[in-house]
């Protein structure tokens, strides 16, 4: 009797192990499927307007959220392709609908837009205030030879170089050259001119930090070549709000102003890595981001 009574005990001490290997681990309670891991990778250009909104959204993920989060700086197309291809996950660094409208075309059906993160975008040719030209026509005059017929630019290939080689074309400037460099080799050009009071013509946008640190001004472009203001968009890969759907609805709802991106880009301009400079925004900024994941 004590042999069968052991062995039976035996028996069930065994069943209950097994039931509970069954429904541990990753169990979401629906007959033990795992959850899906929190893992969502960004790409993002290395604008420093870019920098700053992925770093911010980077930080709530990863703070807020309890994602791990990978960074993947590109450029401008294979951030796309990323998206598109989904070998990355998010951007919050899509500038449209002009800048970026080659690779909208190109990657048509392959993402899901989730509308402006931030609006009051613009482009054009940027000089500093003491330059006595207010449009792009006057580039065709005497100031060309003091500028050596060159514009700063950014990196080769961005959608602002292929909309300012157009302006060449449109306004006549066929003596010009645009000169390709980096967004960072661009602005640090710029603060040496500025610094000397010398003149210099850049590629540039909105929002970025220049304009709170230099007395800077658009030219005029009548034409139009520029286009209108833009929009930052968000853009996911097909398929994420399925995949990681507390991402996807953060991700959503992810929207601020140019001032906001401004705190954070003069922060690191002014020595603080893009780490500390979102983190310091995001715990300055609770009710802004609790808006977002509500």
């Amino acid at each position: 009797m004590k042999l069968k009574k052991w062995s039976l005990l035996v028996a069930v001490v065994t069943a209950l192990a097994m039931l509970a290997a069954c429904g541990g681990g990753n169990s979401n309670g629906n007959g033990g499927a795992k959850e899906p891991k929190k893992e969502i990778k960004l790409a993002y250009v290395a604008w420093d307007s870019e920098i700053a909104s992925t770093n911010v959204v980077r930080e709530v993920l990863e703070q807020r959220l309890g994602y791990k989060v990978e960074m993947l700086q590109v450029d401008a197309g294979p951030m796309w392709s990323g998206i598109a291809n989904g070998s990355a996950d998010a951007m919050v660094a899509a500038w449209l609908p002009t800048t970026h409208e080659t690779y909208v075309k190109d990657n048509e059906g392959k993402f899901e837009d989730l509308g402006p993160n931030l609006n009051g975008t613009k482009l054009g040719l940027v000089v500093p205030s003491y330059m006595d030209i207010t449009s792009i026509e006057d580039l065709s005059g005497d100031v060309g030879e003091s500028l050596k017929h060159t514009i700063v630019g950014i990196e080769p290939g961005a959608g602002l170089m292929m909309a300012t080689e157009k302006v060449l074309e449109e306004y006549g400037l066929s003596d010009w050259k645009l000169l390709s460099s980096s967004s960072a080799a661009m602005t640090q050009e710029l603060e040496k001119a500025y610094a000397n009071e010398e003149p210099i013509v850049v590629t540039g946008w909105t929002p970025h930090w220049k304009f709170a640190k230099m007395d800077l001004k658009y030219l005029e472009d009548p034409k139009g070549v520029y286009g209108q203001d833009e929009q930052i968009h968000t853009i996911v890969r097909n398929g994420l709000k399925d995949a990681q759907p507390e991402a996807y609805a953060f991700l959503d709802a992810f929207e601020w102003s140019p001032d906001d991106m401004a705190e954070v880009m003069i922060q690191i301009v002014e020595g603080a890595s893009p780490e500390a400079a979102a983190k310091a925004w995001v715990e300055a900024n609770p009710d802004k981001v609790d808006a977002w994941l509500k």
